[in-house]
């Protein structure tokens, strides 16, 4: 039974056939993440805080707790610090409790403003100790030096992956990411901001993507334990990808630059021959259709239609068609028979299963 905090990874694992705990305080998630699971006689939902000990009898642990955006670990960041380190040492001693094998969601500001590129996982990273980003970097680097020492001192089994910048659906609207962002401004015909030039570099990972490197590295031997970076090793800059949004959404915002953040990394691409080479994986999902099926999941979110949706939309619209009186059912043939003469297809009512939607991405 797997204890997860992302809604993500807990519908994978429901669909899988996993009896999954779903442990999140909402401090950045919402319950209507997970709604289509609430009901599954497999997931169980739990509001907690890791910071605080947590009490469970699990197989596997699947640690993805912390605020990820800026806007929001930057909010309270001696929070974002003990949420990262109280967190792991919780997660951690209820692995050693109960001899589950533990998961820890890192990512690739560990590398803060790298000078390496692209950024393999022997690189120690240049980080700013006392930025305002360190409470996320640092608290990150932090939690894998306990990982690691747990796994030396104690024999714990553990997974260690370095996520990078991933986007889909069920991305928070207002949460300051830069694909989110770029999203809902090109939505709402707001003018799309740039900081600094906009040729600074990210590398994109559709969250489908994600969630099947998590599950293969799991489901590696248990002397593999990373650390493992999983992300996208096409690289653009933001202004392509901004350009990207624009184009897929039709919409006309112009672009606007602002002066770039402090200690904001200027280049970020992973090297993922470890992964290719470990876990048999790599990323399968291009931009521009995970871009559209983020796209369409804002617009239903908001309640906004983007110029092309719109134009897509009359282009294949069914002509209205005149009704025609129903020809008589000739009075030889019995009515239940000619009510029975209908394709089945037309009565039946559509059914989507549970298992069904546990699949689109989280």
């Amino acid at each position: 039974m797997p204890v997860s905090s992302a809604p993500t990874s807990a519908s994978s694992c429901s669909a899988r056939g996993d009896e999954v705990i779903c442990v999140d305080n909402f401090f950045t998630g919402t319950r209507r993440n997970v709604e289509h699971l609430l009901g599954h006689p497999r997931f169980e939902l739990m509001r907690h805080d890791v910071c605080f000990p947590l009490y469970l009898e699990v197989d596997e642990i699947w640690n993805f707790a912390c605020p990820a955006s800026p806007v929001h670990y930057q909010h309270d960041p001696v929070q974002t610090t003990k949420t990262s380190v109280h967190g792991a040492i919780n997660m951690l001693g209820l692995a050693k409790r109960v001899g589950a094998k533990i998961l820890q969601a890192s990512t690739s500001e560990v590398y803060g403003d790298p000078q390496v590129h692209p950024q393999p996982e022997d690189y120690w990273g240049h980080v700013n100790p006392n930025g305002i980003r360190s409470c996320y970097d640092e608290g990150k680097r932090c939690a894998e030096t306990l990982f690691f020492d747990y796994h030396r001192q104690h024999r714990l089994r553990i997974k260690v992956m370095r996520i990078f910048n991933t986007y889909g659906p069920r991305m928070h609207p207002n949460d300051g990411r830069v694909v989110s962002n770029f999203i809902v401004q090109a939505l709402k015909g707001e003018a799309i901001t740039l900081y600094g030039s906009g040729q600074q570099t990210r590398s994109f990972q559709y969250v489908d993507d994600l969630i099947r490197g998590c599950m293969k590295l799991m489901g590696t031997a248990d002397d593999v334990v990373g650390p493992v970076n999983i992300g996208n090793p096409v690289e653009l800059t933001v202004r392509e990808l901004a350009e990207a949004v624009l184009r897929l959404t039709g919409s006309r915002s112009e672009l606007v630059y602002r002066p770039l953040p402090h200690d904001d990394p200027m280049q970020r691409c992973p090297d993922i021959t470890r992964a290719r080479r470990l876990l048999d994986w790599e990323p399968r999902i291009q931009l521009e259709e995970g871009l559209g099926e983020t796209i369409a999941y804002f617009e239903s979110l908001l309640g906004l239609r983007s110029p092309r949706s719109m134009a897509l939309a009359a282009r294949t619209a069914v002509p209205a068609v005149a009704p025609t009186a129903a020809a008589p059912v000739p009075a030889t043939v019995p009515p239940a028979v000619a009510q029975r003469s209908l394709p089945e297809a037309v009565c039946a009512p559509a059914v989507t299963t549970l298992e069904n939607e546990a699949g689109v991405a989280a």
